[in-house]
């Protein structure tokens, strides 16, 4: 059960986002469902986006997994796009106008800024976590934070080191 979030800052939301999905992926074991869940909780929590979700890199292809929004686009090839991108420099990528970054893929024409996260598993690449915005500059230093720890979370819960407490 979801608290009261219209009541909750944004610090706010972030810490119990942390807390929540922390809960969530120490006492449920499937990934699936695991990232279903954890897409739908920052969809939850965090404002003013337009599309959370997982893309599991299949070979050398990001594959769209759980998420939350518009119908996305299927495949991203490594390298291409922001997803693609982010998942081929194993790094997090934060776009403040879509419209701007080279080679970016359209999956919403609402989305504006973009945030993405690496996801591992047992050390090697799995996926992305992508968050979009239909607001530029909609991502701060505590967005990035908050979100890269979601991140760690879920590639320690993939390779099967979050145990609970």
């Amino acid at each position: 059960m979801l608290p009261e979030l219209r009541f909750m800052s944004e610090n706010e939301r972030g810490e119990q986002l942390i807390m929540v999905v922390r809960d969530t992926l120490a006492e449920e074991t499937d990934d699936l469902a695991n990232l279903a869940t954890v897409a739908a909780y920052v969809y939850a929590y965090i404002t003013r986006v337009n599309w959370v979700g997982f893309y599991i890199l299949r070979g050398d292809t990001l594959v769209v997994g759980p998420y939350q929004g518009m119908p996305a686009c299927v495949r991203i090839p490594l390298g291409k796009g922001v997803c693609g991108t982010a998942a081929a420099e194993k790094r997090v990528i934060v776009v403040p106008e879509v419209s701007k970054f080279a080679g970016h893929i359209a999956c919403d024409a609402a989305s504006r800024a973009e945030l993405v996260i690496p996801i591992y598993k047992d050390g090697e690449l799995y996926g992305v976590l992508d968050i979009d915005s239909p607001e530029p500059n909609r991502f701060d230093e505590e967005d990035v934070t908050t979100l890269t720890e979601i991140g760690r979370l879920v590639s320690d819960a993939l390779s099967k080191k979050l145990v609970a407490v």
